[in-house]
């Protein structure tokens, strides 16, 4: 049987793929934006966030604890919907001529950071704040992840060729 890759396909179809990375890449990277106006991307603006900080009294913005049925929507919706992401992005890597180590990598290790990112939220908000570590570190792995992915992505689909077709 013979591969297919996507570098292979009509100039139509590499179009609407590079065209869905570059929607994909501004929602992924708003959300990541969003991440930084929560304060959220350091460990003790992470544990704020979701803990609250209630206990200060020098503090600029009032927070709460988040309640159970806000941690369910933000762990619900970010595990599908990044889920989803990450199996569309793992789905355009497989059809990509790269090392196979590399591909398998960049196909499975965003599940695995979305749910040591997400989890450990989760254990955070329980009171377990040594895991706020593992939360930086897996939402950084994801994140990179998702950037080298794109990045070989665009490289495979060789829009530089154009149409050929007449």
């Amino acid at each position: 049987m013979k591969s297919i890759y996507i570098g292979d396909l009509s100039y139509a179809l590499r179009l609407m793929i590079g065209s869905f990375l570059v929607v994909l890449s501004v929602g992924f990277f708003t959300g990541i934006s969003f991440v930084g106006q929560t304060d959220s991307m350091t460990p003790e603006g992470m544990v704020e966030n979701y803990n609250g900080n209630a206990d200060q009294d020098d503090t600029m913005v009032m927070k709460f604890k988040k309640s159970p049925r806000e941690m369910l929507t933000i762990i619900h919706t970010h595990v599908l919907s990044l889920s989803f992401i990450f199996f569309l992005t793992g789905i355009l890597l497989g059809f990509s001529k790269i090392n196979r180590r590399i591909q398998i990598f960049l196909m499975v290790e965003p599940f695995v950071s979305i749910l040591l990112t997400f989890g450990g939220i989760y254990l955070v908000w329980l009171g377990y704040e040594w895991v706020k570590y593992i939360v930086i570190i897996s939402g950084i792995a994801m994140t990179i992840a998702y950037i080298a992915s794109v990045l070989i992505l665009f490289s495979r689909l060789n829009l530089h060729k154009g149409d050929t077709s007449s």
